[in-house]
């Protein structure tokens, strides 16, 4: 994951400094169009049951989902569940996963949360933030991904790409993570929760872009308040 841009320089402001925010016909507005445009959006990283989801999410920290993908099939085949994960022990996770960066630490991870998972939820993955949260390598985005993804909660997962976008747009400014979560629960509309944090991903993924991001074709183009907007 790249560090996450200052949003004093990513956020429309006012003359007198303050920051600009969509208002809530703007915001509804905006994730109407999303919701027209991928009615169903999807996660992009590969799993097969919650715990391999889990497990893919903890090795995406710092590498990309494509990487992910290129390296957990083989590893999930051997390993599907939490039992299986601390069978093959962390030599071989680490083998299996040496193309993603961290992999060291990533291998030690997966098999400390998986031993946890067997000793003390049964081998199932708890289905609350601050269980998840418990388990090695684990924090509030890892959990509100697997929250999502898996068991169909509402939450917010904000990485770099949410991060950006919401601060772009004015969707939800913010200065960390944080802020920018408790922004989008406060002002994205109940019916589009569910999809709201893949929406915002994908679309700053492959629209928004760090660098240069490509405005001309964004379907929220006259929606956004970013004030350096592409020709």
């Amino acid at each position: 994951m790249t560090a996450v841009r200052s949003p004093a320089k990513a956020a429309a402001r006012t003359k007198a400094g303050k920051v600009r925010r969509l208002t809530k016909p703007e915001v509804a507005e905006v994730f109407a169009r999303f919701r027209k445009a991928m009615p169903e959006p999807k996660g992009e990283l590969q799993y097969i049951n919650p715990f391999t989801l889990l497990v893919a999410v903890v090795l995406s920290a710092q590498a990309t989902d494509a990487g992910v993908n290129k390296a957990t099939p083989a590893l999930f085949a051997l390993a599907p569940t939490p039992e299986k994960m601390v069978d093959l022990g962390v030599d071989k996770v680490e083998h299996l996963i040496r193309t993603i960066g961290l992999f060291r630490t990533k291998a030690r991870n997966v098999v400390a949360l998986s031993r946890k998972l067997v000793e003390e939820f049964g081998g199932a993955v708890p289905r609350t933030r601050e269980a998840l949260e418990t388990l090695p390598g684990v924090g509030r985005k890892t959990a509100n991904v697997v929250l999502n993804m898996a068991f169909g909660e509402p939450t917010m997962a904000v990485d770099t790409h949410i991060f950006r976008v919401s601060n772009r747009t004015g969707l939800a400014p913010g200065r960390d993570p944080l802020a920018v979560e408790l922004g989008l629960e406060k002002v994205v509309p109940d019916e589009y929760k569910l999809h709201a944090h893949h929406w915002l991903i994908l679309h700053g993924r492959y629209v928004c872009k760090a660098r240069k991001p490509e405005c001309p074709r964004c379907i929220v183009n006259d929606l956004c308040l970013y004030p350096d907007k592409t020709i």
